[in-house]
């Protein structure tokens, strides 16, 4: 039988699906007023998502995440290759896992400083106390074009 496979960003009444997917994954909750998702649609079902979030200081992707039934097809990126194209013209930094940092190396972001994040995405981390790579993230960013 032939997969449908659909890449494209959700519309405003779609937020919920991808809140729905983001149960599983620290519980995220979507504010369509300062963000854009970017998913992969496989038969009708969201499968993977990637968030692009507009902060007062700049852009923050998160909230990559595919559904376990669908991990290990590249959904992941695909959605964030469709993030990229529609909100890369602006740097996007984002907070990497640290066993994901080469995945996003490979899409064009760079390893930074934690300095180097604006205050308004760094402040996302203050549990952290200045020390990221303790709670398992590392702060990177792309620039516009992807370097």
């Amino acid at each position: 039988m032939m997969m449908r496979k659909n890449i494209r960003e959700l519309e405003r009444d779609e937020f919920l699906l991808a809140e729905r997917v983001w149960m599983h994954y620290r519980g995220q909750k979507s504010d369509p007023t300062r963000e854009r998702i970017f998913g992969v649609f496989v038969d009708g079902t969201l499968a993977a998502t990637a968030r692009c979030t507009r902060h007062p200081e700049g852009l923050e992707m998160d909230c990559v995440f595919t559904l376990d039934e669908y991990r290990g097809s590249g959904y992941a990126r695909e959605a964030v290759q469709r993030l990229l194209e529609e909100c890369g013209s602006e740097t996007i930094y984002i907070h990497s896992t640290l066993p994901l940092i080469g995945f996003y190396e490979r899409l064009g972001f760079e390893l930074i400083p934690e300095a180097r994040l604006p205050k308004s995405i760094r402040e996302r981390f203050l549990f952290c106390f200045g020390e990221m790579a303790g709670c398992n993230v590392a702060p990177m960013m792309r620039k516009p074009g992807g370097g």
